[in-house]
């Protein structure tokens, strides 16, 4: 089992590099990341760094999965992908959406710290009168309250909205949001999944529509196939502003759904200035082809992080590994 991979050797397959933003996200300008040269591939350890090591050690099995074990079999090999708008202002949109090519589906970022409900409407609306018939999502992270939450969907819905992802925290309040709305707005859950101690709590509550899931928080490729099963809901794979390996596993998990109805969040390769692959995993027409990706050694020098970062990554990575 990758569970059960040896300590040393793992240290023995590191990388640790730190990729350059091209515009903020979840209020960084570079993504730190572990990368392991394994047996079966390369694979990504990078859970953000403000993560405790009981949730980062899911994202360690995910990595060991991927690179000692492999991916399960797929039943597609192309994946439909939307591009991904952060809170930006409206003036910035256009720069943000011309990095990804033959944008049909996009994600916007709303609820943000510090940002009105106004500036929230003007990201979307500038979205929308770029691309008139693209598939529009928004994405609160849980930033609101339940009132707030209604009141802004109810909002943003005039600009179509084909759902709405983790509005609010609690699964109690999605459940709320979801009862207020009656299906004007699909509710999506993201957090309420990939953070919980019980995953399949959101559907057993009747919480959401629909499901978000990423392969390296749920604990790999194998896990969130499972969760999607037993839940029973659609489901959307995402990423974690991931490298291409990282978007690998992605790629991964959404070719082995049985279903897959809804473009996936895994373009955000697009929002990086620097990648560890000659040949990124990034969108063309709208979708990426499955294959797999290697890093570059070249790339990796280029981006190599800092002794003192590397030093604080594999600290980690012996703490998580202790609790697998």
């Amino acid at each position: 089992m990758p569970d059960t991979v040896d300590l040393e050797e793992i240290l023995a397959r590191t990388h640790v590099v730190t990729l350059p933003m091209r515009v903020k996200f979840r209020g960084v300008l570079a993504r730190e990341i572990l990368l392991l040269d394994g047996p079966a591939g390369w694979a990504e350890f990078s859970p953000f760094v403000e993560y405790d090591d009981v949730e980062a050690a899911r994202w360690l099995a995910a990595a060991l999965e991927a690179g000692w074990l492999g991916y399960p079999e797929a039943v597609r090999d192309w994946i439909p992908v939307n591009a991904t708008v952060p809170a930006v202002s409206a003036a910035e949109v256009p720069a943000v959406l011309g990095a990804f090519d033959a944008v049909q589906t996009v994600k916007i970022k709303v609820a943000e710290a510090g940002q009105s409900l106004a500036e929230d409407a003007a990201r979307v609306g500038a979205v929308r009168h770029l691309l008139p018939d693209a598939l529009i999502r928004v994405d609160a992270n849980g930033g609101w309250d339940v009132e707030t939450a209604v009141r802004a969907l109810r909002m943003l819905s005039a600009f179509g909205l084909e759902y709405a992802e983790q509005p609010v925290a609690s699964v109690p309040e999605l459940a709320a949001v979801r009862r207020e709305l009656a299906g004007s707005v699909l509710i999506a859950a993201d957090e309420s999944v990939r953070k919980a101690t019980d995953p399949l709590a959101v559907a057993r509550a009747g919480a959401a529509d629909l499901l978000v899931v990423k392969a390296a928080p749920l604990g790999g490729v194998r896990r969130a196939l499972e969760i999607v099963a037993e839940a029973g809901l659609p489901a959307v794979v995402s990423s974690a502003l991931d490298s291409s390996v990282g978007i690998r596993a992605g790629l991964a998990l959404a070719a082995a759904l049985p279903e897959l109805p809804y473009a996936c969040g895994l373009g955000t390769v697009s929002l990086m200035a620097g990648d560890v692959a000659a040949r990124p995993l990034v969108a063309v027409s709208g979708g990426i082809a499955v294959r797999d990706v290697a890093a570059d050694p070249q790339l990796l020098a280029r981006f190599a992080a800092p002794a003192e970062r590397r030093d604080w990554w594999l600290a980690r990575l012996r703490r998580c590994h202790a609790l697998l």
